[in-house]
Parts: structure tokens; sequence; C-alpha cells
């Protein structure tokens, strides 16, 4: 496949879940205007930081007028879990520039990470196909995020307060999870981290996400280990030379 068609599977991959996110821009814009950032600046946040969660607590958190270090500190803690995909995702992009290892950082989303390595694993395509079809989901979210984030601020406390949009955020990473379920150590993961979740929701800085998603993930290899299925290579020799392996 060309590039463009592979660009293009990317877009029309990840166009479902704009339900989703278009909802969470929307919010995050009317947000940061309702604790006093000026428009622009809550413009060029979204553009610079480009961070869902974390840009949405850091506002959160500039509303108190929290010291800008709990701000930051906040804002890494929220994102650690980007640590994980990008252990997870650089085998597939080991081949890039440096300049396009730098910009597919930036890109990087939740939906993106998802998306790109379920593709990969499904269907193993080479090298080119994998970068344009990233590409392709990252940018529809980048675009979204932006063209959301503009519409929130110009609508800002004109948003009704008993309209909710925050139903979609959980239906849109909800419509991510089921798909990748696949065998009973994911589906064991699934459950342990969503329990841990929730007793630890009330930790400071959404530490309990961090804490949740690590102990998923020790829980998970443990019982792929009694399975006798980890470690597994395969995944990563596919994405190393090419996609050429069976």
């Amino acid at each position: 496949m060309s590039a463009r068609t592979d660009f293009v599977d990317g877009l029309r991959a990840c166009a479902p879940l704009m339900l989703g996110m278009v909802p969470f821009a929307i919010i995050t814009g009317v947000t940061a205007v309702n604790v006093g950032i000026s428009p622009i600046l809550a413009v060029a946040m979204s553009v610079v930081v480009f961070a869902g969660a974390a840009q949405l607590a850091a506002i959160d958190l500039i509303g108190q007028s929290a010291p800008i270090v709990v701000v930051v500190f906040t804002a890494i803690i929220v994102n650690l879990r980007f640590m994980m995909y990008s252990a997870s995702i650089a085998p597939y992009l080991s081949r890039y520039s440096t300049l396009s290892k730098w910009f597919s950082a930036y890109v990087l989303t939740d939906l993106a990470y998802a998306l790109s390595v379920t593709e990969f694993a499904e269907t193993t395509p080479d090298e080119r196909s994998r970068k344009w079809f990233y590409l392709g989901t990252a940018m529809m979210l980048w675009i979204t995020w932006q063209v959301g984030t503009v519409v929130g601020v110009l609508l800002g406390a004109n948003v009704p307060a008993g309209l909710s949009l925050e139903f979609a955020i959980p239906l849109t990473f909800m419509a991510l999870l089921f798909p990748v379920l696949k065998g009973r150590p994911t589906a064991i993961t699934a459950l342990v981290a969503g329990f841990f979740a929730v007793i630890t929701d009330p930790l400071p800085f959404n530490l309990g996400l961090v804490v949740a998603a690590g102990i998923g993930i020790l829980v998970g290899v443990t019982v792929e280990c009694l399975n006798g299925e980890f470690p597994s290579t395969q995944e990563f020799d596919d994405a190393t030379d090419g996609g050429e392996s069976a």
C-alpha cells in the first residue's frame, strides 16, 4: 500500500473514537477559560502540552492557585503511563529518524498507542506502513483535540451547567479496551488494574492510575509466566525485522 493509503487507514481507524474525544477537548477548553486562563494561553497550552488528562488536571490546579511545582509534578505523574506506552511501541518505531521519533513522541496519546499496537500485532505491516498508520491516528487526534479545545474556549461559560459531556470519556477508553482483551492474562490484567484503580482513587495527584497500572502489569506478567507464555519475543522480532517474519 502507498503511504497515503496507510495514513488514511489510520485516520479511518481513529474516526469512531472522536465521539469521545470531541467532548473531552471541549470540556478542557471550557474549563481553562472558566478558571481564568486567557483564551490565547488556553489554546497555546493545548498546542504545546497536548496532554489530555494531564492538561485538564493542570488547568484545575491552576484554577486553585496551586504552586507551579505542584502543577508540573501532577502533570508528570498523570503522564507516567506514557513511559510504558513508549517502551511498548518503541520496537515498532526503532528505524525512524531522530526527528520522526521526537515528533512521534509529541503526538503519542492513549488512543493512538492502543490503535497502532493492535494494528501492528494483528497485521504486521512493513515499517513504512506502521509509520504512516501511526501518523494517521495521531494526527486525527491532534487536530480534533486542537479544534475541540478552541470550540470550548469560544463557548466558555456559555455551556449549560446541566449539559454533562464527561460520560463520553470513559466510554472511549472502554471501546479501546475490549478489542485487546485476548486470552486469560489480558482479561485478568484488566480486572485487577480496574479493581485497584477504584480503590486507589483517593490517592493524591492521580497516583492511583500509576499504581493500578503497575499492579495490573505485574499480575499479567505473573499469569503469563505460570502459563509458560513469558517472555514472548515474537512480536518484537516482527517489529524489528520490518514485519517480514511470519
